[in-house]
Formats: structure tokens, C-alpha cells, sequence
């Protein structure tokens, strides 16, 4: 016993150490914290590499899983359905009638009331809604029409939405006419008010225009006031919306359903939403599914091939290469979507009241689909949402649908944002460690003498190197930003203004005074004493914390504005620094690429920036503003660092 308590005694002390236990204590910390530093670049290196390649490999085939319904309510494709020839009739006669609207050039007036003519016809209560729209360009006006099937069995607290716009999304509105798709929404109104089995009201809208129509009726179900929109009330009311199904069918017929999800502001539909209406596709009505458009090219070998031409004929036809192409290819589009927090179809405007909608494209070919398949798999899917007991919830908010029964959860892609995050933070941290200490060797001393001096400095030397703190100024680090910012506010007026559509010249105008205009305020920055940090050092600490709580925070919102900001953000905000050695002219250098970097999208993309503009004020999204009262001011304050003189 007493030889077991002299070892424990021992390992005791070997690992406290011999003397007072809270120097020991207080060596150790100091120890651990010299490693971490020394390690700091290597962790920094680590998790950059690691997030970015995590974000490359997303596509890959060895990622995701297959999609399955998670609430037994659904039931999809367990019904008979019982749309036949004589609706698919009734469709080709509406289409005819509207084929002659559209050749006379008929108004939006004339169109919506003849959509409100046929419910009537059927004894559905319609009416049209007419609405105008005030932006910086133009004022849009438009006429919906809707009509509302109360529900036989229930009290009318509910409600599916089943919708068709008069423009179909093909080129995202360029004016292709949706005609059979409003063919068919006409035409199912008349076949479904025939069944006394529907639990919740059905209300059918006919929107004019692409977006800006049904904008204006969902704004106005909901009671949601918006300053530009004149819009008339609806008379007619029903509950609260739960589902909607969207059809746009543009071509004579069609070989696949699409599959549109995307929401405005980067909001996507519950994922049992998605995998009901494409089993039914599949299984009942025998349609092929795409998600999007995209049609495979190991399917259909007339669609080009989706790796470039150089690559060894090897690699082309490796089945794992061939995967990871059309799934990058589905993620791209995705992500470009929800990074510009723009809608990918009409559905994508009721997200934002929390109502999960899609979009069925039926994608134009020459066969072998039509009225008929189409309208088996509209009647088994509205049958499965009114299914419902409660809003869709069982089932997935945050997801990358990767293929049309493949898709990949939150937790396989959103850690390599948060990555690149949490190195950008590290970064900063550093940047601020490093400015509140300096060198004894090098940094000035104050007080005293050259001789005396001369003399500390050498004792310091014989005792290995000395640290020693040093203020660290933050007032003028911290006014920079918010002016910077502020800068973005005025940025934002700006694109948005008439005179920015009006101009051709304004988008290089505003690039070279937005550009300009940080050169006039530094000017005003103060100098700190040389015993004191760099504003430079500690604004770069600002500036890359602050950018990466905006990553990691963006990154569980809206997962790929948080990816495009970690590519355009996290390496340039790190390399961005300033040294005595480096000129004027090489930190001018420096400070114009920082601004090619956060303007120049003013004059290399004028098409995009007014389509945010009409996105922000139209549709309420918020990519315009982030990007002038966010981004922009972030790379400006990182061409700052490369301008101060350090």
C-alpha cells in the first residue's frame, strides 16, 4: 500500500510539476497558449483547405441519399383517378378560345374575363382582380383572375391553391404564353367540382404576367400592405393556404415534368411535398422526372454532354464522373437561385407566408405527353395534399435536391461554410492578438533616453526575445466600417433610382465615385504614436470577424449566398495587408483591385443589377440590399488595410 501512494505521489507531481502548484498552473496555460499560436496559421491553412474542397466535392456520388415521404398522412398514389378523354377535350376547346385571344392581341381584361366566364360556367364564384405596380422604369398593370371551390365536407379553414400564369417561366418570363398550362387549370376546375371528397377549399388563380401577377393576389389574400402595389380586394375568401401547385405547360406536348422549388430569398417547400407529386409523376400518371429542366444526356444522347471536350475519353465515360456532372449541374442552378433569393417560378411566392408550393414544368418536346398524363398526376397530387391533417412539417426545410430521388441534408454541406467561417475568424483573432503586442526588440520605448535605450535592449536580447503590450486604437477602426456602410446605404439609393435604368453611363459613374469617395475620408483618419497598434491591423480584425459571423449566421439562412460570400469573401478579406516597405502606388494597386472586387458589377453586369432592383421592388428580395449595405462595404474595408499607410 504504502508503495502504491508513493507512485500516485509521484505521478502527481510529474504531472503538477515541482514548486508552487499555481506557478506550475499558470506555465502550463502560458505554454498551451504559445502552441496554439505557433499552430494558429497551420489550423488556418487546415480549415480553409478543408472547406473548400468540402464545398467542390458537394456533387459528389458518394454523398446524399434517397428521397422517401416522411408523413403517413401523404399517401401518394393510393388513389384511382378518373380524369379522362372528355376533360382532356374540354382542355383542347379552352385552348382553342384562348389561342384566338392571343391572336387578336386581347387585353389582360379580356383574358381574365373569360377565365372568370368558364368557372362561373361551371358554377364557381370568380372574379378578376386588377393591380398596378410602381417602379423606377415603368408601372405594371395586370388583371388575375380566381375562383374559389368551397370545400363540401369541411368549414372552409383551409385551402389548396392551384394556379397557372398567363407567361410561362420559360426564359424566366421572356413571354412565351403559358396556354395549356391556364388550359388546363380551367379545365380541372370544371372536373373537380364533380367530387364531394375534397376537406379543404380549392381556390384556382390565373395570374397575369410572369411574377408581378400572382405577387399581387398573394399579397393581398394575406393582408400584407406593400407601398408600390395598388391592388383591388378579393372579394371572394377562403382559409388558410397550406399547398399550391403551379402548372406551366408552354410547349404542344412534353416528355418530362420539372421540377421547380425554389422560393423567394432562398426559402424552399417541404421536402414531402416534392416527393409525393414525383412519385405520383412517375408511378401514376408514367411521367419521366427532372429537377429543373434537365434533362440527363446518358438518357437522351441528342442533349450535349455535360463535361468539357479536352477531358480524356476515360473520364467521360466513367458512370461516377458522368453522376457528379449532373448532380453539379442541378446544385449550380440551385444555388444560383437561392444566392440571388430569386424565385425559380410562380410557386415561389408563397413561401414567403410559409406555404409550401411547387412548380410542375412540363418540359416542350415533340412527345409522348399531354392533357392527359399531366392531368392524372394534378388530381393524384391535390388527393395526397388533401390528405392533410396538419401543415407539412415531418419532412426536410434545408436540403440540396441533387437528383430527382437523390437529395443531400443540411448536415452534408453546411460545415463546409461554417468552416471557411470559423478560418476567417481564427484569422481574425489573430490579427487582433498581433496588434496588441509588439516586439520589445523592434517596438519603441517610451520614456528614457537613446543610452538607456540601447542599454534595455541589449538586456532583452541576452534574455530572449520580450513581448510587451501596446494600445490598440478601435474608435477609428470602428468609424470606418460605419461609414463604410452607410457608403452601401447610399449605393443602394443609387442602383435603385430612375436615373441608374435611365443612364447608360451610370454604372461606370457610380463604380469610379463609389471608388473614390473612401480615398476623400481617409484623408480625415488621424494618426496614431508609433508605440500604438496600426489602425490598418486592427480594422483587418474588424473586418474579417465581422465577415465571418455574416458566413456562419447566412449559412444556416440561406446555405448558398453563405458559399458565394465564403469564395468572393474569405480569401481576399485574409490577404488583404499593408507593410512599411510597400509604396503609395503598390497600396493604390492594392486598393483598386479591392474595388474592381466589390463595384465591379456595376459596369460588367448592368442586366443582372436591374433585375435585382425589380426583384427588391416588386418581389421584396433581399439580394440588392445585401449586396450594397453588406458585401460591398466588407471588400472596401479590406482595399482600406492595403490604402492605410501602416
Amino acid at each position: 500500500m504504502d508503495r502504491v501512494r508513493s507512485g500516485l505521489r509521484g505521478l502527481r507531481q510529474r504531472f503538477r510539476g515541482q514548486g508552487n502548484p499555481t506557478v506550475t498552473k499558470i506555465r502550463r496555460q502560458r505554454a498551451l497558449r504559445e502552441r496554439l499560436w505557433k499552430g494558429l496559421p497551420f489550423i488556418r491553412l487546415l480549415l480553409f483547405t478543408v472547406g473548400y474542397i468540402w464545398l467542390l466535392v458537394i456533387p459528389s456520388p458518394r454523398f446524399g441519399q434517397g428521397t422517401y415521404i416522411d408523413e403517413n398522412a401523404l399517401q401518394p398514389g393510393q388513389v384511382n383517378t378518373y380524369w379522362d378523354w372528355d376533360d382532356v377535350h374540354n382542355a383542347d376547346r379552352i385552348l382553342a378560345d384562348l389561342e384566338q385571344l392571343r391572336d387578336r392581341n386581347a387585353s389582360s381584361d379580356e383574358i381574365a374575363r373569360y377565365a372568370v366566364s368558364q368557372f362561373e360556367g361551371y358554377g364557381i364564384p370568380a372574379r378578376t382582380q386588377r393591380y398596378s405596380f410602381d417602379t423606377v422604369t415603368e408601372t405594371i398593370k395586370g388583371t388575375n383572375a380566381y375562383a374559389v371551390l368551397q370545400s363540401p365536407r369541411a368549414s372552409g379553414s383551409e385551402a389548396i391553391v392551384i394556379s397557372a400564369s398567363w407567361l410561362s417561366r420559360t426564359g424566366e418570363g421572356d413571354g412565351t404564353l403559358n396556354l395549356r398550362g391556364v388550359a388546363t387549370l380551367l379545365a380541372l376546375a370544371n372536373y373537380l367540382k364533380e367530387y364531394s371528397l375534397w376537406a379543404k377549399d380549392l381556390v384556382f388563380v390565373m395570374s397575369d404576367g410572369y411574377l408581378d401577377g400572382m405577387q399581387a393576389w398573394v399579397t393581398t389574400y394575406h393582408g400584407e400592405p406593400q407601398p408600390n402595389l395598388k391592388a383591388e380586394s378579393l372579394s371572394l375568401q377562403s382559409g388558410v393556404i397550406w399547398t399550391a401547385l403551379n402548372i406551366d405547360y408552354p410547349g404542344h406536348s412534353f416528355s418530362h415534368v420539372g421540377l421547380f422549388f425554389d422560393g423567394l430569398n432562398g426559402r424552399l417547400p417541404n421536402q414531402d411535398l416534392l416527393n409525393s407529386v414525383s412519385l405520383i409523376s412517375r408511378y401514376t400518371a408514367g411521367i419521366p422526372v427532372l429537377v429543373y429542366d434537365h434533362i440527363d444526356p446518358r438518357e437522351d444522347h441528342s442533349q450535349p454532354s455535360l463535361l468539357p471536350s479536352w477531358l480524356p475519353d476515360l473520364l467521360k465515360q466513367n458512370s461516377d464522373v458522368q453522376e457528379f456532372a449532373s448532380r453539379a449541374r442541378n446544385i449550380y442552378r440551385s444555388m444560383n437561385y437561392q444566392a440571388r433569393g430569386a424565385a425559380s417560378g410562380v410557386h415561389g411566392l408563397f413561401h414567403q407566408f410559409r406555404i409550401d408550393a411547387i412548380t410542375l414544368f412540363a418540359v416542350p418536346a415533340a412527345g409522348p405527353h399531354g392533357f392527359h398524363a399531366l392531368g392524372r398526376a394534378l388530381e393524384s397530387s391535390l388527393r395526397t395534399c388533401n390528405n392533410l391533417l396538419e401543415r407539412l412539417h415531418a419532412s426536410f426545410f434545408f436540403y440540396l435536391l441533387v437528383g430527382p430521388g437523390t437529395f443531400m441534408k443540411i448536415g452534408s454541406y453546411l460545415p463546409s461554410a461554417v468552416l471557411i467561417g470559423t478560418a476567417m475568424l481564427f484569422t481574425g483573432l489573430g490579427e487582433w492578438i498581433r496588434a496588441g503586442w509588439a516586439d520589445a526588440l523592434s517596438a519603441p520605448i517610451d520614456g528614457g533616453d537613446d543610452d538607456k535605450s540601447e542599454k534595455a535592449h541589449a538586456e532583452q536580447r541576452r534574455e530572449g526575445p520580450m513581448w510587451r503590450r501596446r494600445p490598440r486604437p478601435v474608435l477609428e477602426p470602428v468609424g470606418i466600417m460605419v461609414l463604410t456602410h452607410a457608403l452601401g446605404v447610399v449605393l443602394f439609393y443609387a442602383v435603385s433610382s430612375s436615373w441608374f435604368a435611365a443612364s447608360k453611363i451610370s454604372g461606370p459613374v457610380l463604380y469610379l465615385l463609389f471608388s473614390a469617395i473612401p480615398l476623400v475620408v481617409i484623408r480625415a483618419v488621424p494618426s496614431v504614436p508609433p508605440s500604438h497598434a496600426s489602425i490598418p491591423s486592427v480594422l483587418k480584425a474588424f473586418n474579417l470577424c465581422f465577415a465571418s459571423a455574416v458566413v456562419s449566421i447566412t449559412s444556416v439562412l440561406n446555405f448558398s449566398l453563405a458559399a458565394t460570400l465564403a469564395v468572393f469573401l474569405a480569401l481576399p478579406l485574409s490577404f488583404a495587408s499593408t507593410s512599411p516597405s510597400s509604396s503609395p502606388s503598390s497600396r493604390l494597386a492594392k486598393y483598386t483591385a479591392y474595388t474592381a472586387l466589390a463595384l465591379g458589377w456595376l459596369v460588367l453586369f448592368p442586366g443582372e443589377v436591374q433585375k435585382a432592383v425589380w426583384n427588391w421592388e416588386v418581389l421584396r428580395v433581399w439580394f440588392a440590399p445585401f449586396v450594397c449595405v453588406v458585401y460591398v462595404p466588407l471588400v472596401l474595408q479590406a482595399g482600406l488595410v492595403c490604402l492605410l499607410p501602416p
